[in-house]
């Protein structure tokens, strides 16, 4: 048992809360309170919002738009990751096997565990990750909540006895702990972001980490993504999964599940959503015209491209264009007002 004194200065954030980044991230925006990087060497756009939360855990909101990027700290021993999506879709190679995030779904991963780049199928992400390191994370705690033993070293024990990565689906549990993180007011975000940390760490004590398997092989992914490559490689609007089957020399079945697996839908679904996202890039990066745009992917009427685009990012074209400099997930002092 901690004493009061001791407990309170484990508890005190570094004098400094200056974040020190990577030789491969840009910082865009640094106070005591939150820093704002894109990182560099990516085929797109990656942006996080990073607050310190306690001595040794970070509290990140991550904006990609891109199919991929290489971790900061890629062999950093004991960290611990916590990440919830809220959109688009994530991929992480742990022991050979590829998990991947859909929304809503939370995962604990050990970061030194993660084989290569973290990928996004979809080319789209919006997200949530704590970041613990147990080396130095105060032990108190769990001094805090006394009747649980929170502290992140006994975490690893429980979430990775049998495996690198664990995924816990979408669900109204996780989804109660992550929502209200994504649209805190600026007055009470610090303590806030300790409130809801301690939740997390709480909500993970008790979970079951008895869990059908998620991942999938290396070969089930390379069977997807050769069909992802040949749909967006064919002129036609409607290819189906039988054609698909055949050119690829796999059954429907399986080629079927593995695409499923791999970006969370159908191949037309898919096919539907790229044209959506690349459209939105324009959108957010050219002054062209809605109209321009809808044409350059096979729309030569407004209202049916209004209607797809809508469909895939949840605005109309217009609306998206008008709030494009806050395609972000993490918190606003706007979005509290």
């Amino acid at each position: 048992m901690c004493r009061r004194k001791d407990r309170e200065d484990s508890l005190i954030e570094p004098k400094s809360q200056v974040k020190k980044c990577s030789a491969h991230a840009e910082i865009l925006q640094q106070n005591e309170e939150r820093t704002v990087y894109r990182l560099r060497e990516t085929d797109g756009e990656v942006r996080i919002t990073s607050y310190p939360v306690f001595p040794g855990i970070e509290l990140a909101y991550h904006d990609v738009h891109a199919p991929s990027y290489r971790l900061a700290e890629q062999g950093a021993a004991g960290l611990i990751e916590i990440q919830h999506c809220r959109e688009g879709r994530a991929e992480y190679c742990c022991g050979g096997e590829h998990y991947f995030l859909a929304p809503g779904d939370l995962s604990v991963v050990r970061r030194a565990a993660i084989e290569g780049e973290v990928e996004f199928p979809t080319g789209h992400y919006h997200g949530i990750t704590v970041t613990l390191d147990p080396a130095l994370a105060p032990d108190c705690l769990s001094c805090i909540l006394q009747d649980v033993d929170v502290r992140p070293s006994v975490l690893a024990e429980k979430f990775f006895a049998d495996s690198e990565c664990f995924v816990s689906r979408s669900s109204a549990r996780v989804e109660h702990i992550f929502s209200e993180l994504y649209a805190v007011p600026a007055g009470i975000r610090r303590g806030y972001f300790k409130v809801k940390v301690l939740e997390l760490l709480l909500f993970l004590s008790a979970l079951d980490v008895a869990h059908e398997k998620h991942g999938y092989t290396a070969a089930q992914v390379r069977l997807a993504r050769a069909a992802r490559d040949a749909l967006l490689a064919s002129t036609e609007d409607d290819v189906t999964i039988s054609a698909l089957s055949q050119e690829l020399g796999a059954s429907p079945s399986q080629l079927a599940a593995s695409f499923r697996g791999v970006y969370g839908m159908t191949p037309a679904a898919f096919l539907r959503a790229q044209k959506m996202h690349s459209a939105a890039q324009l959108l957010r990066t050219s002054d062209r015209t809605v109209l321009d745009i809808a044409g350059q992917f096979g729309y030569d009427n407004a209202s049916k491209f209004a209607k797809a685009f809508r469909s895939v990012i949840g605005v109309s074209p217009s609306a998206y264009r008008a709030g494009a400099d806050s395609d972000s997930c993490a918190p606003t002092a706007e979005k509290a007002e």
